[in-house]
C-alpha cells in the first residue's frame, strides 16, 4: 500500500474531512504546503456548507486554519488495517451530500454490462458471449454517441443477435441511469476498507471520477472513488442494483474534493484519465485506466440528470460519472473473472 498523497504541483485548492481526538466532531481540512488545516468554523461548520457558497474555492484559500499535522503522516494513518486511532486520519471528502452514481458511460461499460447480464452472473460464460459480441460489432465504439443514428444501428444489430438488455437503454438511448450509491454521510475515505457483501463471488473496484454540486446543480470540484460493484448480483437481474451497488463501505471517496479555480475546471475533468492498480497479498496484479475523453455523456449532462426540477438535493450532490475500467483478468481459477478479496487481519 503506498502511504503518500501527491497533490498536483500547481495551486489547487482541496477540500475534505478529517477525525481528531482533539474534537468530537469531524473536521473540515485543507492541505497547504503539505501541512493539513481544520478550517471548521460556525459559518461553514460542513464541507455542504462550503460547496453551498458563491465561492468555495475562495472561502478555502482565505479561511483561518490550525494545523493538525502533516498530510504524510495523516494519509499513513488513514489506512483502516494499522491506523492509531489517537492520531489524526482523513474520512470520506463529502458530509451532506447524496451520494449517487451513474452507469454505464462508456461503451466498454455497455459491452460488459450486456455481457455480465447475457451471462446470467456467470463469469465463465462471459468469455465466450465477450467474443460472440465483440465480433458482431466490432470493439471500437468510443465515438458512439447516445440517441444517435448509429447507436440505434448498434442497438438493432445487438437485438437481432437476441443480447438486448435493459442496459442499451441507458447506454445508447436518450435518457441515463442515475441510482443511489449511499445515504449521506455513508461513503468512506482515503485508506478505508471497502465493503462487499458477502454473497458475492464476481465483484469489481470500478475507478471513477466524481462530480460535486451543490444545490442548485452548480458544479464546484471533484474527486476521485470507487464505485464497489457486485456483478454477480447485477448479472442475475438489472432490478438487483441496489444489493449490487449500496452495502456498507461500498462507496468510497477522497482524499480531497478540489474545488473549481483558476487552475482547475470542468474542462480538466473532460482531459482526465483514471488509473487504477490492484496488487492482491495473493501475487495477483492488474492496471487499468479510464479515459475521460471517452465519456458518451458530458459531466453536465450526467448532473442535469441526476438533479433538477425533479430531483431537488437541498444538500448538494456527490455523483460518480461511471468507469470504462472493466477486468476480465482471471484471478481465482481459469474463467473465474477477476474478484476483490479479503484483505487478511494478522
Amino acid at each position: 500500500m503506498t502511504n503518500m498523497i501527491f497533490l498536483p504541483d500547481d495551486d489547487g485548492v482541496f477540500l475534505g474531512r478529517a477525525r481528531s481526538p482533539a474534537a468530537p466532531h469531524p473536521l473540515v481540512v485543507t492541505v497547504r504546503d503539505g501541512t493539513v488545516f481544520d478550517i471548521t468554523s460556525r459559518a461553514a461548520p460542513t464541507v455542504r456548507d462550503i460547496c453551498e457558497m458563491p465561492d468555495p474555492a475562495g472561502h478555502v484559500l482565505s479561511a483561518k486554519g490550525r494545523p493538525i499535522g502533516s498530510l504524510d503522516d495523516i494519509a499513513a494513518n488513514s489506512f483502516e488495517a494499522k491506523r492509531d486511532p489517537a492520531k489524526p486520519y482523513l474520512l470520506s471528502p463529502v458530509d451532506l451530500q447524496a451520494v449517487k452514481a451513474s452507469g454505464v458511460t462508456f461503451v466498454v461499460s455497455l459491452l460488459e454490462r450486456v455481457i455480465e447480464e447475457q451471462a446470467r452472473g456467470s463469469a465463465e460464460k462471459a468469455d465466450a458471449i465477450r467474443a460472440d459480441i465483440a465480433g458482431l460489432i466490432g470493439h471500437d465504439l468510443s465515438k458512439l454517441k447516445p440517441g444517435s443514428p448509429e447507436a440505434m444501428e448498434i442497438k438493432a444489430k445487438l437485438i437481432a443477435r437476441g443480447a438486448w438488455s435493459q442496459y442499451l437503454e441507458v447506454g445508447i438511448g436518450p435518457d441515463a441511469e442515475i441510482f443511489t450509491k449511499c445515504q449521506p454521510m455513508a461513503s468512506v475515505g482515503f485508506g478505508a476498507d471497502v465493503g462487499l457483501h458477502p454473497v458475492s463471488t464476481w465483484n469489481n473496484p470500478e475507478p471513477e471520477i466524481a462530480m460535486i454540486a451543490a444545490s442548485s446543480g452548480r458544479i464546484v470540484g471533484a474527486t476521485i472513488g470507487n464505485d464497489v460493484n457486485l456483478r454477480d448480483v447485477e448479472g442475475r437481474s438489472a432490478l438487483l442494483l441496489g444489493k449490487a451497488k449500496d452495502n456498507n463501505a461500498s462507496a468510497a471517496l477522497g482524499p480531497f474534493i478540489r474545488l473549481f479555480d483558476d487552475t482547475f475546471s470542468i474542462d480538466d475533468v473532460k482531459r482526465a484519465v483514471v488509473r487504477l492498480k490492484v496488487e492482491g497479498e495473493d501475487g495477483f496484479s492488474l492496471e487499468g485506466a479510464s479515459s475521460m475523453a471517452e465519456i458518451s455523456r458530458s459531466p453536465e449532462e450526467l448532473v442535469a440528470a441526476a438533479m433538477g426540477s425533479h430531483h431537488q438535493y437541498p444538500d448538494g450532490l456527490a455523483l460518480y460519472l461511471g468507469t470504462m475500467f472493466v477486468p476480465a483478468k482471471d484471478r481465482a481459477k481459469s474463467g473465474g473473472g477477476f474478484t476483490t478479496r479479503l484483505r487478511q487481519v494478522a
